[in-house]
């Protein structure tokens, strides 16, 4: 049921999103993330189901969380990246990444891209820059109703 995909000390991640765990993620993000703060549960739900997910665990103790959408041959978007207030500074983020960045149906996509407001440092470190011509790319913003 779970495919584990990279283990470090007490943490390990895996690739599926289940349980009591997808209410804790979705209070994560519907409360405290600035990114998703107020997401109604539906649009979470579908979502985390057409996206993979990668969630980190402190032995059966939920401790972060990463989604990617994908078409898994041109394009991926990292979202949703957040580690739990009680597991931070303990390389979560990192061990998070690893598993998004060695995942080989990510490998060698052309566009992967991701926002952030305060965690350049980290993305950074796995080859993410500031878009090269921003002036070529364009959005939709609309707000949770």
């Amino acid at each position: 049921m779970f495919a584990k995909v990279r283990g470090m000390g007490r943490y390990h991640v895996v690739t599926k999103l289940v349980g009591a765990d997808r209410d804790t993620v979705y209070r994560f993000l519907s409360e405290d993330a600035y990114w998703s703060e107020g997401m109604p549960r539906d649009a979470f739900e579908r979502a985390v189901d057409n996206s993979l997910s990668f969630v980190a665990y402190e032995g059966e103790t939920l401790a972060g969380y990463a989604r990617v959408v994908t078409d898994r041959a041109t394009f991926a978007w990292l979202c949703d990246v957040f580690v739990l207030p009680a597991h931070r500074g303990r390389g979560v983020s990192r061990m998070l990444m690893d598993a998004v960045m060695g995942d080989a149906e990510l490998t060698g996509l052309r566009n992967f891209l991701l926002a952030t407001r305060d965690a350049h440092g980290l993305y950074a470190k796995y080859g993410f820059a500031p878009l090269a011509e921003p002036q070529r790319w364009m959005a939709i913003r609309r707000p949770y109703r």
